[in-house]
């Protein structure tokens, strides 16, 4: 499994539920694009239309080698998931108020993967107790690196 790209942000932002593993409608200059690790995940989110799941603001840079067949970077692309898993993610975003978003775009046995994440927002006071545990625990680390040098 090799990781392509990674949604950083997401992990600071929301508060991760549960994640699933779907692949994505790609031309094949997208691919090639996405070889050379041109995608950007950050502010892209899923939705559930018509009983099928779309990506929605995921950004693939053109191929430059790909001249009149590259697509638009920001289109929509549509992921693919069994019907009873989208369903089942569809009444969780829909009573729950959870939303789709992906963690990452990796490729599985040379087929692009996103794994997607049912998430909650944060509020701003979880995203302040969760920096001040790094905070403190980065500090525990170097205090037991300073002891131990001595």
């Amino acid at each position: 499994m090799k990781v392509i790209a990674e949604n950083r942000k997401a992990r600071h932002d929301y508060i991760i539920e549960e994640s699933f593993e779907a692949g994505i409608v790609l031309t094949g200059t997208e691919v090639k694009s996405m070889r050379g690790g041109r995608i950007n995940l950050k502010d892209s989110y899923a939705q559930i239309e018509n009983g099928e799941l779309f990506l929605h603001g995921m950004h693939i840079s053109p191929y430059e080698q790909g001249n009149i067949f590259n697509v638009d970077p920001l289109r929509v692309r549509k992921l693919l998931m069994h019907k009873k898993e989208i369903m089942r993610l569809l009444g969780k975003v829909k009573t729950d108020g959870l939303t789709l978003v992906p963690l990452k775009a990796y490729f599985d046995r040379d087929k692009v993967k996103i794994e997607l994440a049912l998430v909650r927002g944060k509020k701003l006071y979880d995203k302040r107790e969760a920096a001040a545990e790094k905070s403190a625990k980065r500090e525990m680390d170097r205090a037991i690196k300073e002891k131990g040098r001595c």
